[in-house]
């Protein structure tokens, strides 16, 4: 059991800033939207800011504290990241959402759009992954 708490940890920490940024804010903590608002002019651009920098800083500040940095390989190239990349940018705008803000927003809000998005985004996953073993 000691082996999830971690896993356990992080969603609620997830779950509680998701939360923090629509009572606070009014906003949805899904990341695209977030990053596309980077770009337009308004109010809301140093909140948006803000939560994308607790994001990336978020892990290499939990590691300090821990005390050691989980290993990590990346075994693609760099092309093959970038391809992957704009296919995730690409999916998300067709998706009206990525899978932070249709997965953990939009589902916690009962969305009707959210709840086919993540199954979706599930069954595409679950396709790639027999895909690739079956290719290997």
């Amino acid at each position: 059991m000691d082996a999830y708490l971690p896993a356990l940890g992080g969603g609620l920490l997830i779950g509680l800033s998701a939360a923090m940024l629509l009572v606070l804010n009014g906003r949805i903590a899904g990341i695209s939207g977030l990053v596309a608002g980077l770009g337009r002019p308004g109010e809301r651009r140093l909140a948006d800011f803000a939560f994308l920098v607790g994001l990336v800083l978020g892990p290499p500040l939990f590691s300090v504290i821990a005390g050691h940095w989980p290993a990590m390989r990346i075994e693609a190239s760099w092309p093959v990241l970038a391809v992957a990349g704009l296919l995730v940018g690409f999916g998300t705008r067709l998706g009206s959402g990525c899978t932070s803000g249709h997965g953990v927003c939009g589902l916690a809000r009962l969305s009707p759009r959210s709840i086919v998005a993540v199954l979706v985004f599930l069954a595409s996953g679950m396709l790639t992954v027999a895909l690739m073993r079956v290719a290997s």
